[in-house]
């Protein structure tokens, strides 16, 4: 097990494909002809497998019930008007239940709860945590919920519908009926219209905005165009989703991806997140924040633990990756020093195209000195997407989502990539390309280096591109260059995303022997974690440059021991 404080590794999955073994893949296919994965396909073995990548948090993507157009009925469950639905399976960020999961994820359907809480309990004896998505600015537009306690009032029970704004109110109600910008294909009758989740305040949502969800009434005034808040007395929805964030963790889930969690005010996680940690103080709460602007605010005020590090480390090596000046890396960190420990880095997850899809590295090889560069720069945690690993390219037209290098949320569908690696469940990769197996171990390299190296996972940092500006034999707009230092343990790591193999020779600065407390003209054998293999000997000396080999779109991560 692992520290709080200490570095983590957050596999996510989307639960509905993971285990889909079905080949059938017909675009805009139902549940019975494409299939669907469940909780029990995450067995011993496979939850083994996955932590074995170098994982320590697993991130259950879709596990609340959410509105689909498959008909479950003769469950109890009321079926959903398919005008209102994205995709066959539906968004699992349109939730139709806060107290219930998704059938579609379970083998026995009336059993549900059960198959999940069993796979919570799986999970844990594999020694990994749970992490689940809550969604707390929107919800379905046919939110309804039949598993609620007792005692528990329903979102929108007892609202004053006649009124675009009250305090007390869970939605924001607009004095006309529902009309859409786009054909529905099944008549759909709300009056009065809800507010659409992505702050439409108006009866008239396009295709291209979250139609399929109404934004919750956190107690900020929209009318007339202003933006008011009004927290006394204590919106209704505060109380409400303190009560679902407590329920899920009493289920024994270790913490919360919290979706779009800017669009909710910060005032109402202030309060909540220490509400919920008084009873399980060991919780963690992630955001999707997207403003930099905002971040300190969710981090100081908001008591969020870890933000996305999205419109930041993200984009910038997408741009790298792309061909723009590596150099540009060192902002990043900069920008955000005082809060690098609570950045969340990834590489993909649902939102984003595939790392290997065409529209963005074209090759999961082509990604490998960005993973090393995000998972290895600071102490902070990373995230992977399932598959990211096995170079999936989420070049599918699978439906709803289009042929977008996107894998979708939306849709019924099954990854050749994942069955490969299942191999029917033995998880032995015996069906995986070359390619994919030796691309799924630099994964395994780079993560459990970077989860098991204390180096890296509690160290010291030093970006050392400044010194090397002026460098004739270092490209500072290919080559990403930092230092990782514990104790007496150092790692030079080197991210080259240039399309060839290149030498290169480092300048380490005087500065940095300082900083390290490192003797200069020591030699040391250094050894490349990623691959292996030992290195030429190296004499360390601010006024000796030392030469290094990189493989086009490699990485080096040398490590050596001081005496």
């Amino acid at each position: 097990m692992f520290e709080m404080n200490s570095k983590f590794i957050v596999y996510q999955v989307f639960t509905r494909l993971f285990g889909n073994d079905k080949k059938t893949r017909k675009p805009n296919g139902s549940i019975t002809e494409n299939g669907c994965g469940k909780f029990n396909d995450f067995t011993p073995i496979a939850l083994k497998a996955i932590k074995d990548l170098g994982v320590t948090h697993v991130w259950f993507t879709g596990v609340m019930e959410h509105a689909t157009k498959t008909d479950y009925t003769s469950f109890g469950i009321e079926k959903n008007n398919e005008s209102v639905v994205k995709g066959n399976a539906g968004s699992p960020y349109a939730i139709r239940d806060y107290y219930d999961v998704c059938p579609d994820l379970a083998v026995n359907v009336e059993n549900r709860m059960k198959e999940f809480e069993e796979l919570i309990k799986r999970t844990h004896k594999a020694g990994l945590k749970v992490i689940i998505d809550f969604v707390p600015n929107h919800v379905a537009r046919e939110y309804k919920s039949d598993k609620k306690p007792r005692g528990v009032k329903d979102l929108g029970e007892g609202d004053d519908v006649n009124l675009f704004f009250h305090n007390q109110n869970n939605f924001y109600y607009i004095a006309y009926p529902f009309m859409p910008q786009f054909e529905m294909n099944c008549p759909y009758n709300e009056f009065p219209a809800k507010a659409t989740g992505n702050n439409r305040f108006d009866a008239s949502p396009t295709i291209n905005d979250w139609y399929e969800t109404v934004k919750l009434n956190y107690g900020v005034d929209f009318s007339d165009g202003r933006v008011v808040n009004r927290f006394d007395p204590m919106p209704n929805t505060w109380t409400k989703m303190r009560d679902i964030l407590m329920f899920w963790s009493k289920k024994g889930v270790d913490g919360f991806r919290c979706d779009m969690a800017e669009m909710v005010p910060v005032d109402f996680w202030h309060w909540v997140i220490p509400e919920v940690k008084r009873e399980f103080k060991n919780l963690i709460f992630i955001a999707e924040v997207y403003n930099p602007n905002e971040y300190r605010n969710y981090i100081q005020y908001g008591n969020f633990d870890y933000l996305y590090d999205k419109v930041g480390l993200y984009d910038q090596l997408k741009a790298v990756t792309a061909g723009y000046s590596a150099s540009s890396l060192t902002h990043c960190w900069q920008s955000i020093n005082d809060i690098q420990g609570n950045m969340l880095n990834f590489l993909e997850n649902h939102d984003e195209q595939r790392l290997a899809s065409d529209f963005f590295a074209n090759d999961g090889k082509n990604g490998i000195p960005a993973l090393v560069v995000s998972a290895c720069m600071n102490t902070n945690p990373f995230m992977l997407y399932f598959g990211q690993e096995l170079g999936e390219k989420g070049m599918d037209e699978e439906g709803f989502s289009g042929k977008d290098g996107r894998t979708t949320i939306f849709d019924y569908w099954s990854l050749k990539s994942i069955q490969n690696w299942r191999n029917g469940g033995s998880y032995d990769g015996g069906k995986l390309t070359k390619t994919q197996k030796d691309l799924q171990q630099v994964y395994k390299t780079v993560l459990n280096c970077a989860l098991n190296e204390k180096a890296i996972s509690e160290g010291l940092f030093y970006d050392i591109m400044y010194a090397n500006y002026d460098n004739a034999d270092f490209d500072g707009n290919k080559v990403y260059a930092f230092i990782r230092k514990y104790k007496n343990e150092v790692i030079v790591a080197l991210a080259n995303f240039s399309d060839e193999k290149i030498k290169v020779k480092v300048h380490i600065p005087s500065e940095a022997f300082d900083y390290f407390e490192l003797k200069p003209n020591t030699s040391v054998t250094p050894t490349d974690l990623i691959s292996g293999k030992k290195e030429s000997k190296i004499n360390l000396s601010p006024d000796e440059n030392f030469a290094v080999s990189l493989d086009k779109k490699g990485a080096k991560l040398l490590k050596f021991i001081l005496k």
